[in-house]
């Protein structure tokens, strides 16, 4: 399979204009008689439904919250990136081009960056005026802050919240669309398969999670906007809720997956405290502008952080990287706490931790400019572990946060299945080998506000389709396997909860395709998913019936994904002999303990084929280009 991402080229600067001149228009008073599927609402999907009704399609919303305004986008603290250079400090869009292509290891297309950061600027302007409540200076004018991997201030932001009062002006815009019959809801409604006819995405097939009812839903195109898969590693930053099942059947049916193992690592959460975890709390990246990471200098001091002077104190990203600080991306900052911890120096009663102290910071500018700053964030921390950051140091500890992997896409946002799109985390286009802080907001809305309402116009407009009715053999077809599959989990009857096989799977991704990675290990892992995934498929215990609400069901489907899926992320990362952004094998790392890309075999987005469950899948390479941000080794010191 050829692989044609349609990036447009000529000069980079001019490659969006001219490419949404060049696509067809669908007339207004025709948009009417096109209907459009929409998986998800959060920052995506949500923007995508709003702006797509807006234009006057007939849109079918879904999503598996109780409400559209529910999904995980509203756990987003931090910031939103956007190259306004408000603050007069050098930035701009080639700036926050360079940035994002640099902070992600040089393994995304440039083509795709470059749009992402002229759009920035129009999604501040759209939020503003949606009421979005970003921050401001005493003068009145929107205010800035710095994130990982940029010597600017560009991130607006609304104190540790910014996802969720971005959700609430997407969730404001498809509520309005809602009242005027454009957008059709159905909340509480879970994807289970995409139904293909004639090589054609035109629907899907969903489990309603009330009554258990299975129904199809037909449309000219589907658009994908469900968010990532790290929750196959169980522990992560993740909502419990959120999982693979949409983009993972969609993969079933012949869309390709790219990049899997290209996994990110937060350096800031809150540690793990006992096996009784089911998740882990995100502390916003933003907390590193004001905090200060360090660890002891000497291995295996326990004494309290108010008793170690500062002479017995490491800082060892200040140490290390001199020009950036703290500020170094999140593969860089989580690799280096992770060594940390490695070396004996780690805190807490684990000693998987390392500080986050605001001491200097409380000093410098006084409790209360801390508490308007990360307030809520503060007193989330306090909440958690019982302790007051204001006293003590916060103590953290990398986590797995985001994937940059997903379904792969080309320049306007669709799969290899033609009248697929799919946008936001979903979608592996923009971030590279590790997205940077801020700039996953950035993504779904740039997506769903801006870069799909243009181009789901051209396949539209140039593609004649059949009217086709639930009644058609493939539809029937997709419904009855889906039913199989619920069939067979219920019958299983065995002894061991989802959440058990969940765990373990988790356990193992994290110990051997986690933050550092070895052939060894990787190996290790593929030996040990076939078997988990034949113990699952033999003893597990769904409770109750399929005709009812069903929690311990929608979670026993997910896992059964979940292990198909992490056969493919350790393939993936086993086959990529080479280390880039979150993607780091031992094998290869420079002297100084940084990750060594091997750009002359590697420089190539991986798309993998699926060929059946314990087939290999097979591999299409899409080849990288660098125009105007040369690949060189990564450095931030």
């Amino acid at each position: 399979m050829e692989l044609d991402s349609k990036c447009p080229t000529g000069p980079i600067e001019t490659r969006w204009d001219r490419h949404r001149f060049n696509l067809k228009l669908v007339n207004p008073a025709n948009k009417r008689k096109h209907t459009i599927i929409v998986v998800g609402t959060g920052l995506a999907g949500g923007s995508a439904a709003a702006s797509l009704a807006e234009l006057g399609y007939n849109v079918k919303c879904f999503c598996f919250q109780d409400s559209a305004r529910r999904a995980h986008s509203i756990a987003a603290q931090g910031g939103i990136n956007a190259a306004k250079n408000y603050h007069n400090d050098g930035d701009s869009v080639y700036r926050l081009f360079y940035d994002t292509v640099k902070g992600g290891d040089f393994r995304s297309r440039e083509s795709n960056v470059y749009r992402l950061a002229q759009i920035s600027l129009n999604i501040i302007d759209q939020c503003v005026a949606q009421g979005v409540p970003f921050a401001r200076e005493y003068s009145g004018y929107l205010d800035n802050r710095s994130f990982g991997g940029a010597q600017v201030s560009r991130t607006f932001y609304a104190r540790g919240q910014t996802g969720q009062q971005l959700l609430l002006g997407a969730y404001q815009a498809l509520e309005r669309q809602i009242g005027t019959g454009q957008v059709q809801m159905f909340p509480r409604t879970e994807m289970l398969d995409l139904i293909v006819i004639d090589g054609r995405a035109r629907g899907i097939v969903t489990r309603n999670l009330i009554t258990g009812s299975v129904e199809s839903h037909l449309a000219e195109t589907v658009v994908l906007g469900t968010g990532g898969y790290g929750n196959v590693y169980y522990l992560s930053t993740n909502a419990k809720g959120c999982n693979a099942t949409a983009i993972w059947r969609a993969h079933k049916r012949g869309a390709l997956f790219a990049n899997p193992c290209f996994t990110q690592i937060h350096p800031t959460c809150i540690p793990v405290s006992g096996e009784y975890q089911s998740k882990l709390t995100l502390m916003s990246e933003s907390l590193r502008n004001d905090g200060r990471v360090w660890v002891p200098l000497k291995k295996g001091d326990h004494r309290p952080a108010s008793q170690i002077p500062e002479n017995e104190r490491d800082y060892f990203l200040e140490r290390k990287y001199p020009s950036f600080g703290n500020l170094v991306p999140r593969d860089v900052a989580s690799r280096n706490a992770k060594s940390a911890c490695d070396e004996g120096r780690g805190v807490g009663e684990s000693g998987l931790a390392v500080y986050l102290d605001f001491r200097d910071a409380i000093q410098r500018l006084g409790k209360p400019v801390i508490k308007e700053r990360y307030g809520n964030l503060f007193d989330m921390y306090e909440r958690i572990t019982g302790e007051d950051p204001y006293q003590a140091p916060m103590r953290i500890f990398p986590a797995i946060h985001y994937t940059m992997g997903g379904l792969w896409v080309d320049y306007n946002l669709m799969s290899t299945i033609p009248g697929l799109y799919v946008i936001g985390e979903a979608n592996f286009s923009d971030h590279g080998a590790n997205r940077l802080g801020a700039s996953a907001l950035m993504q779904g809305l740039a997506d769903g506000y801006f870069v799909l309402p243009n181009t789901i116009n051209d396949y539209i407009a140039a593609t004649k389709l059949e009217k086709i009715d639930t009644a058609h053999p493939a539809v029937k077809e997709v419904e009855s396997q889906v039913a199989c599959v619920t069939r067979r989990l219920l019958e299983i009857k065995g002894t061991r909860s989802v959440d058990s096989y969940h765990r373990e799977l988790g356990k193992l991704m994290w110990e051997y395709c986690g933050m550092s990675r070895t052939a060894e290990g990787l190996q290790h892992a593929l030996s040990k998913i076939p078997e988990m995934r034949d113990r699952f498929w033999h003893d597990v215990k769904v409770l109750g019936a399929g005709e009812e609400l069903n929690q311990s069901l929608e979670k026993a489907g997910r896992v059964a994904d979940f292990f198909e899926l992490s056969e493919l992320i350790c393939l993936d990362a086993l086959d990529r002999n080479e280390s880039c952004g979150g993607h780091f094998r031992e094998e290869y790392q420079t002297a100084e303990g940084e990750a060594a890309r091997d750009d002359d075999r590697y420089s190539y987005a991986a798309a993998w084929e699926f060929r059946g469950v314990g087939n290999p899948p097979a591999l299409h390479k899409e080849p990288l280009s660098f125009e105007y941000v040369h690949p060189t080794q990564r450095s931030y010191k």
